[in-house]
């Protein structure tokens, strides 16, 4: 059953700061704030949370790549293991380079550029690979284990997006923007390894594409909705059991925190951007989510 949410209006939701972004992405709740990428700017950024929902962001890193997603390291503060490039790299304060631990995307035959990731209960961080310029079925997962090393584990696919994780790690949700589909894989936790998916979710033309997901502490995976200007909540067995409208088309990635409900927005490829398009959008909630799940 389909429970919209009844306290969706643009209103509810505020804006922190000015700041407008071409492709915000990536929201990941952690300590006591929100961190996003810039994606195409390659930036990471961070904003203080509820106790300052006015802002200001703040820019942590510039790596002069694309930035897809990043996950905080386990013991070690202000560092970060990210998505970006063609590979992965170990990312710190200031502005020394990236130490990168895997480039799998280097040597493609199109260009390529890593998209959107996240850790797994274990602590192994996922990510996803897409063309460049687009191309359909050119897109991969790929695993980064605790060692550094790093898997292709499915390929074949478009722009892949999430994955989220169910709080035991015994399963993975996995988007694919382009097939507009979201898939739920078996997975083993020992070992990492994935089972034979089934279908979650499909969206019709006219309903936009599914971004950015996470899982809540309830088990519901919400999905920030590209195109259509909502988040919508999953159960588990696919059922639709929440939508909550966004003042802007564009929604590419969402979390909580804080007492909060936060989305990213983008610009990207609109033709005339409103104004809250790139914004970072938080309205209060009482779901509540884990967050942002270390690397290692």
């Amino acid at each position: 059953m389909t429970v919209p949410d009844g306290a969706a209006a643009a209103g509810d939701w505020c804006s922190v700061g000015a700041d407008r972004f071409v492709l915000a992405e990536g929201a990941r709740w952690c300590g006591e704030r929100l961190v996003f990428v810039d994606l195409l700017a390659g930036a990471l950024h961070a904003c203080r949370g509820a106790a300052h929902p006015e802002g200001p962001i703040g820019q942590l890193r510039r790596l002069g790549v694309p930035l897809g997603a990043v996950a905080p390291v386990a013991g070690r503060p202000h560092r970060w293991v990210a998505a970006a490039g063609t590979g992965f790299a170990l990312v710190g304060p200031g502005t020394g380079p990236p130490r990168w631990l895997a480039k799998p995307e280097e040597a493609a035959g199109t260009p390529m550029r890593m998209n959107d990731g996240a850790c797994d209960p274990a602590g192994r961080f996922w990510a996803g690979s897409m063309a460049a310029g687009g191309a359909p079925g050119a897109g991969s997962l790929y695993r980064l284990d605790p060692d550094g090393s790093a898997h292709r584990v499915l390929h074949g696919l478009g722009v892949p997006n999430g994955p989220a994780f169910t709080a035991d790690g015994t399963a993975m949700y996995l988007a694919d923007s382009a097939a507009r589909t979201i898939r739920r894989y078996p997975l083993d936790p020992a070992s990492g390894s994935l089972g034979r998916p089934r279908l979650l979710a499909r969206f019709a033309a006219d309903e936009g594409r599914p971004d950015g997901m996470t899982v809540d502490d309830d088990g519901l995976l919400w999905v920030a909705v590209w195109g259509a200007a909502e988040v919508r909540a999953y159960s588990d067995a696919g059922d639709l059991v929440r939508r909550v409208a966004v003042p802007t088309p564009h929604v590419s990635s969402v979390a909580f925190g804080g007492g909060r409900m936060w989305v990213t927005t983008a610009r990207h490829r609109l033709a005339r951007p409103d104004g809250t398009a790139g914004a970072v959008l938080g309205r209060p909630t009482r779901v509540t989510a884990p967050p942002a799940r270390p690397y290692g």
